[in-house]
């Protein structure tokens, strides 16, 4: 591993100035996915700003109108919040699911939002297109974990399981950075990568994660996580379903269903949306959403069973709330 020079922030706007004074430089909290990529040469950067001595940005508040959640709750800390477990239990069960307890005692929700590509060629030793190469590598290759949805010129598919979650849930993230603070939804802050921009975020050079507001739910909503993995626990998502409805008795009144494993950022599915809006939440009605959560897909080589899996996780999850 390249040397590297660690200083402390005592404030956000502290951190902007401390990594926009070196090229290179990158922010650190809980560091569980930093530290691996800079163990394997993927990032070599020349400072770490620590974000964990900036006091309260780890807090969890909950109000009428919302919760917000501190970009350095660790993910242990927001899963086990009684209000999350309570009112959100979509952003509840996909934490419970998102890492190994230890990872979940270090990692950061800012961290796991920002996080890099888990794709075994963008970790591996192969100059991948998102690392500057000219060939995404999975496309032909070893691919079955790999992107149906919003993929090329990279198919790695967004590793975070609160992603989508947050995302059904109509989050914000507050960002921080050289121009000053920005609010945006959450669904913003992801992208699929472009010539442009060849990364997993819309955020800019030297910005950083400050936190996430979380609306409170209207009365009658329900919510829920499910992921299908290779092994039973710990594993990233092959695919996840993260559901939010408003229900009236057994109608919907709104809806938002979200993918993860499916596509280099959370995949918001509104075909199936507009399809369960003003609906009774019939068997006929659930077949349909669940057909049209499939519509665009596009698999590659050995990932073609996601679509039949993304048919029944969205049946799944509808069927049981």
């Amino acid at each position: 591993m390249k040397s590297f020079e660690h200083v402390n922030a005592t404030s956000a706007a502290g951190a902007v100035s401390l990594l926009a004074a070196k090229e290179t430089a990158r922010p650190i909290a809980g560091g569980t996915d930093l530290l691996t990529q800079m163990k394997l040469g993927i990032v070599e950067p020349d400072r770490l700003v620590n974000l964990k001595t900036i006091s309260r940005l780890n807090s969890i508040t909950s109000g009428e109108t919302s919760l917000r959640i501190g970009a350095l709750a660790t993910l242990d800390s927001i899963g086990s919040n009684n209000v999350v477990r309570e009112i959100y239990p979509a952003l509840a069960r996909a934490i419970e699911v998102a890492a190994s307890p230890q990872l979940r005692n270090s990692g950061t929700i800012g961290g796991n939002l920002a996080q890099g590509s888990r794709c075994w060629y963008y970790r591996g030793q192969f100059h991948c297109w998102l690392k500057g190469g000219d060939v995404c590598q999975a496309k032909d290759g070893e691919n079955s974990h790999h992107a149906i949805f919003g993929g090329g010129p990279c198919y790695a598919v967004h590793p975070s399981d609160p992603a989508p979650a947050l995302v059904a849930l109509g989050a914000e993230a507050s960002i921080v950075g050289p121009k000053g603070e920005r609010t945006i939804p959450l669904e913003d802050l992801f992208q699929l990568p472009h010539e442009g921009s060849r990364q997993l975020t819309t955020l800019e050079p030297q910005e950083i994660i400050t936190g996430v507001r979380v609306p409170a739910p209207a009365e009658g909503s329900k919510g829920t996580y499910l992921k299908a993995m290779e092994r039973k626990v710990w594993a990233f998502a092959l695919v996840s379903v993260a559901l939010q409805l408003v229900m009236d008795g057994d109608m919907v009144r709104d809806a938002r269903v979200v993918l993860g494993g499916v596509a280099p950022r959370p995949w918001r599915l509104p075909q199936a949306e507009k399809a369960l809006r003003n609906q009774h939440k019939s068997p006929a009605v659930i077949s349909e959403a669940a057909e049209l959560a499939t519509k665009g897909a596009q698999p590659i080589g050995h990932n073609r069973y996601k679509i039949a899996l993304v048919k029944a996780m969205v049946t799944e999850a509808l069927s049981s709330i």
